[in-house]
């Protein structure tokens, strides 16, 4: 039988876990995790980041932007490709959420891959998201 998932609060996530766990999961391909500097400053501006662990093993991460009074954004979801299918993003979702305040609304960009995921557990599509590219700093 395998261990519980431990979900947590964890505002200290190192830099090198952060990196780890996007590159077990799909997003590793959207993020610059080869810039080690930028996946720092990601953490240390992040408002709120919540882990779940298996033993002490890293499997999700939830990093969100926040002012805890109208919107969050949840920049980064991530689960183990091992662990996915398990409910543990539906979870990191609803405990970002819920620690956040449901008082405000929790917004996230899709990846495309996972566009149909996000209707299955809830989520209302938007239709009217903007973006400007990100540039690379010099």
């Amino acid at each position: 039988m395998e261990p519980p998932i431990a979900y947590g609060i964890e505002p200290d996530l190192t830099v090198e876990a952060f990196i780890d766990i996007l590159n077990r999961s799909t997003l590793a391909a959207r993020r610059p995790v080869q810039d080690v500097v930028c996946m720092q400053r990601m953490l240390q501006n992040a408002g709120l980041i919540l882990t779940a662990r298996v033993a002490g093993r890293l499997v999700g991460v939830s990093r969100s932007l926040t002012d805890f009074a109208f919107a969050t954004y949840l920049s980064d979801l991530a689960v183990d490709e091992a662990y996915q299918r398990r409910g543990i993003g539906k979870e990191l979702i609803r405990r970002t959420h819920e620690a956040a305040g449901l008082h405000t609304t929790l917004i996230l960009i899709s990846a495309p891959k996972a566009e149909t995921y996000y209707p299955h557990i809830g989520m209302a599509k938007h239709e009217s998201c903007w973006t400007l590219p990100r540039q690379e700093l010099m």
